[in-house]
């Protein structure tokens, strides 16, 4: 009974996607996708845009105040004075600026004179050294396009990448006044006589004061072709000479101090070595480059260009020449700083704060999901609720009592299951009263026929109508017998609903039990005239032994037998057998069978044949049926051993009723089921 029931509950259990389950994960799963690309789409589409402005402001914001520091340092031997500078730039960015030495002691704060001063973060926003700045980017050292027609080299204009001194640092190459005046007007010569040959062009006055000839567009080819000569700007003044004299100096002593041979330094940097007389320029990179492109732009002359260098000299060339750079400019600028740019609270700098617009839209997107969500959770939830409705409905009809309720069967799913069980419940409940009715009728009935019969008899005796002679007690006796047998079998049926039928197992060959019930029920049959026997077991293995109870068995067996033999016409047969089915070990069982050549049941009489008081004959006559409750004892009987019961019928040929027990029998030797 266990292994059908799990049989029975492996076939009520549905596939995920059909189940009650499975619909409410993927309407999770699908809220919760709503939810999040919803949540995602809007963060990228009014955060990130907003965040990348406030954070491009901050950076431009934090560059420009970076870079006028710079210039102060680069223009100024000390940091004396730089309050001003520092206080205009805080009004302007709206930040608070505190320039400190390296060891926080403080130069200039704009924060004022507060006392105590707001605490300083522990790390520093930059740190303000003109003679080692971050690397020039790729966009700026590529300008807008233009050719600049000079020798950079001392102003600071198109330094390679890696150049760390500021362009703004000139120190001893700043020009006076004069010089100043006499090469501007060399270059506005320049620019006039390019103008006629139809370069259009400009001049560009550098940090140092050397102007410089930038033509417009990047094609530096023309230069070529021109007429006009640019070879004065590239000859130094006196101030440059004296100053590119001391540079070279101690460009030759740290070479001498490396064991290399001294150079001689142009104003571009270049060099010029005893071991080759080509020109290299000084930039602070792994490898040397040739001079710049400007530079040969403004000496034009058919020679080629020389190859970049690599050798091992050249490189401690120009690291000589960036080293006495700064040894040279150091007396010139203001001595390094730390930077700290803060919020006026001294916290770190102010994110961004979404404006009124992209607020509004994040709370519409959040009140559209929630509406999504609630909306999808409400329709879910009435078409799971609705038959469960109809249901509770059905079950409070039922409950007053208004008959059976049939549900409608929409899905196959949980819900669907149960409504269909439902409404099996509600089908079986009504045959159960239909039974209970029937059983009450039947029962006063049964109990009727013989009381009125004992009653009749008695009434005649005592009228003096009836002779109290033998045959008169046989007849009340025969009555009486009846009535106790129908008494017997209902208090049978209501000990085995109750769990009161007590077993006494014990260890039953099969044989000799069916023997027993042949030679109990040899006389009815013999009236009958129908033959009564016990067929050999077939197959080469012996019949099992039964541990049960014999006589609830013989019960069993014999009221298949008088059935048997009332439904079977003179000159028939009734068999008894056993046999073993199975394969062996938990699967085997010991069948008996009871086999007649009778009438048969109908196909549609089947499933009722173990009913109580359920006839095949509707009529009530004793002569064609007993009490009705024989077939209903048998399986209470046989279930209570742990077996079945079943029965196969062919009308006009006869049926079989087999009861299969376990050889076992049931667990405990006094049982009580």
């Amino acid at each position: 009974m266990r292994r059908r029931a799990e049989r029975r509950a492996r076939r009520l259990r549905l596939p995920l996607r059909k189940s009650l389950l499975g619909r409410l994960l993927g309407v999770s799963a699908l809220v919760a996708a709503c939810s999040v690309a919803a949540t995602a789409w809007l963060a990228v589409q009014t955060t990130s845009g907003a965040i990348e402005q406030e954070q491009g402001r901050n950076l431009a914001a934090d560059t420009r105040v970076l870079d006028s520091l710079l210039a102060y340092a680069a223009g100024h031997p000390t940091w004396d004075g730089v309050g001003a500078t520092v206080d205009e730039l805080a009004e302007a960015s709206d930040r608070r600026i505190t320039l400190t030495t390296q060891t926080r002691q403080i130069l200039a704060d704009s924060a004022g004179p507060s006392s105590p001063p707001p605490a300083l973060p522990p790390q520093a926003s930059a740190v303000v050294d003109p003679l080692s700045v971050a690397a020039v980017s790729a966009e700026q050292e590529a300008g807008s396009g233009s050719v600049t027609i000079a020798a950079p080299g001392t102003d600071g204009e198109q330094r390679s990448g890696n150049d760390r001194v500021d362009p703004r640092a000139v120190g001893p190459f700043r020009l006076s006044e004069t010089e100043r005046t006499s090469l501007r007007r060399t270059a506005d010569e320049a620019v006039q006589c390019l103008s006629r040959s139809g370069i259009a062009s400009d001049v560009v006055e550098g940090p140092s004061g050397r102007p410089r000839i930038q033509v417009v567009g990047n094609d530096p080819d023309r230069l070529r072709w021109s007429q006009c000569s640019t070879d004065d700007l590239d000859n130094p003044t006196g101030t440059e000479a004296k100053a590119l004299t001391a540079l070279n100096a101690l460009v030759n002593a740290c070479l001498d101090r490396q064991g290399r041979e001294g150079v001689q330094l142009d104003l571009d940097l270049s060099w010029n070595t005893a071991e080759d007389p080509r020109a290299a320029t000084a930039v602070p990179e792994p490898v040397p480059v040739p001079r710049t492109e400007a530079a040969r732009e403004a000496s034009p002359s058919s020679a080629p260009t020389p190859a970049p260098f690599d050798s091992e000299n050249d490189r401690d060339i120009a690291s000589c020449i960036g080293i006495a750079r700064q040894e040279q400019l150091s007396s010139y600028v203001a001595s390094p700083a730390l930077l700290f740019i803060t919020d006026p609270g001294g916290g770190a700098v102010p994110g961004f704060e979404l404006s009124y617009g992209n607020t509004a839209k994040i709370t519409g997107a959040a009140a559209l999901v929630l509406a999504l969500t609630v909306g999808a959770s409400v329709l879910a939830g009435i078409r799971l609720t609705r038959p469960l409705h109809a249901l509770t409905g059905a079950a409070q009809r039922m409950r007053d009592g208004e008959g059976p309720s049939h549900v409608e069967v929409t899905s196959d799913n949980e819900i669907g299951r149960l409504a269909a069980a439902f409404n099996d419940m509600s089908a079986h409940r009504a045959r159960l009263e239909e039974q209970r009715k029937v059983m009450v009728s039947d029962v006063a009935h049964e109990l009727r026929t013989p009381l009125s019969n004992i009653r009749g008899w008695l009434e005649g005796a005592q009228d003096g109508i009836a002779d109290a002679d033998a045959s008169f007690v046989s007849s009340l006796l025969e009555e009486a017998v009846q009535l106790q047998h129908i008494i017997d079998d209902l208090q049978d049926l209501s000990a085995a609903d109750a769990g009161a039928l007590r077993l006494h197992p014990e260890a039953v060959r099969a044989g000799d039990l069916l023997a027993h019930v042949v030679a109990a029920h040899q006389a009815q049959a013999d009236a009958a005239g129908v033959g009564l026997t016990v067929a050999a077991a077939e197959g080469p293995e012996p019949v099992p032994e039964l541990v049960a109870d014999p006589v609830r068995l013989r019960q069993a067996l014999g009221n298949l037998v008088s059935n048997a033999v009332r439904h079977t016409p003179e000159g028939g047969r009734v068999t008894l057998r056993a046999y073993v089915t199975g394969t062996g070990g938990a699967d085997q069982r010991v069948a008996l069978e009871v086999a007649d050549t009778g009438s048969g049941i109908a196909p549609e009489d089947l499933p009722h044949v173990f009913d109580r008081f359920w006839r095949a004959e509707k009529s009530r006559s004793r002569r064609t049926g007993g009490s009705g409750l024989g077939l209903s004892i048998v399986r209470k009987l046989i279930e209570a051993h742990g077996g079945t019961t079943d029965v196969t019928s062919t009308v006009g040929r006869g049926s079989v009723f087999t009861l299969r027990l376990p050889p076992a029998g049931p667990d405990p030797m006094d049982t009580q089921v």
